[in-house]
């Protein structure tokens, strides 16, 4: 998913609206959940050990060409909400569900095997931005609902080529390791029990509409993450549910190979390698050309699968993005051959384009194999 990083904080980037409207032409909330449908007979490690596999691209990017306006946004059900709801993206999931949908569909038919759900704000902590911290979960349940509608249908359509929904965990706008009052360093804008709290409800409502992973990603603050981690390993121990894998991509903000919270890949690596993650990669903040140098180092490193959606090179003076498919799908193909990559896709300013050229790249190599790892030493 997209973000942009303005003054130490994270905002979901602007969407836009579809002028011709199209209203609620799939009523999710009176659908009981979709569910993984019963023929699948490989695990997603499985999957993994034999090919490459892609994720989806920019769900925010893809918003901003419908040109939707606030009334779009608000729909029937909030067109008298007392605040502005334009670029509350993951509102359209409840809103405009068919638009989200369709989205989701882009991306199957460009290739992708893993498709994120519409939730990258959608916690209680993220919301208050709307003061539609109310809804939270509800938006994790229909936004994972429309991933499994699309990811379903094109299972069926090809059962050889298995989709799976990740559900999507945003790194959220306030941080634990950092203070919003540079005259205050001490202070903290929010407590780890109240992150843990707000990600605990995002992971209840993702579970509930049927995804198959969850996804911790463009992680800035490591210790958001933990939280995020600490409340999923805790929802699967107290509820007795059987337990998804869980993947963690960091986001190196800038040259100087750290964590905006200043942490090295390294160390970023080992501070949630006790999770037992599927994979563990970076997206965001960098082109695939800024970004090689780390999934060559990340590959070295990781004892899991490794992950990489990068962006469509760096924003120009608009903050738009430039770098062509195929640019980006040629710089990809190289991480591929020499063997660095188990799950690429890409991140602000892709598109389906990308994604299709990616997966025609990365189709002809083998997947990087799991390092063995001695457990007694």
């Amino acid at each position: 998913m997209e973000a942009s990083f303005i003054r130490n904080k994270m905002y979901p980037l602007p969407g836009c609206k579809n002028k011709t409207g199209l209203k609620n032409l799939f009523n999710l909330k009176k659908t009981p959940p979709t569910r993984r449908i019963n023929n699948m007979k490989k695990s997603i490690q499985e999957n993994l050990a034999e090919r490459i596999l892609i994720i989806d691209g920019a769900m925010g990017t893809m918003i901003q060409r419908h040109k939707l306006e606030e009334a779009d946004y608000r729909g029937e059900r909030f067109k008298d909400w007392h605040t502005d709801v334009k670029g509350n993206n993951d509102l359209l999931s409840i809103t405009q569900p068919d638009i989200i949908i369709g989205i989701h569909k882009l991306y199957l038919e460009a290739g992708a095997d893993i498709i994120e759900t519409n939730t990258f704000s959608s916690t209680v902590i993220a919301q208050a931005d709307y003061d539609m911290q109310s809804l939270a979960y509800e938006l994790n349940v229909e936004s994972a609902r429309c991933a499994r509608l699309a990811a379903d249908e094109y299972t069926a359509k090809n059962p050889s080529k298995q989709r799976f929904v990740a559900g999507a965990i945003g790194p959220l706008n306030k941080t634990l390791s950092l203070s919003p009052d540079v005259n205050n360093p001490g202070f903290r804008a929010v407590t780890f029990d109240e992150v843990a709290a707000a990600y605990t409800e995002q992971i209840k409502g993702l579970i509930e509409g049927g995804v198959d992973i969850l996804l911790i990603e463009t992680i800035f603050d490591t210790l958001n993450a933990k939280a995020a981690i600490y409340a999923a390993k805790k929802f699967f121990r107290e509820t007795g549910k059987p337990e998804l894998p869980i993947m963690i991509s960091g986001t190196i903000t800038d040259a100087s190979g750290r964590t905006l919270s200043g942490q090295t890949l390294e160390a970023f690596y080992v501070s949630v390698m006790h999770a037992n993650p599927l994979s563990v990669g970076l997206n965001c903040a960098l082109g695939a050309a800024e970004m090689r140098p780390h999934i060559e180092e990340l590959s070295q490193i990781c004892s899991c699968f490794t992950s990489a959606y990068p962006n469509a090179g760096l924003p120009n003076a608009f903050g738009e993005y430039d770098e062509q498919p195929h640019e980006t799908a040629h710089i990809i193909e190289e991480w591929a051959a020499n063997g660095w990559l188990n799950i690429v896709g890409g991140c602000c300013g892709t598109t389906p384009d990308h994604i299709k050229h990616i997966a025609d790249e990365v189709a002809k190599f083998k997947p990087r194999a799991l390092p063995f790892v001695e457990k007694n030493i």
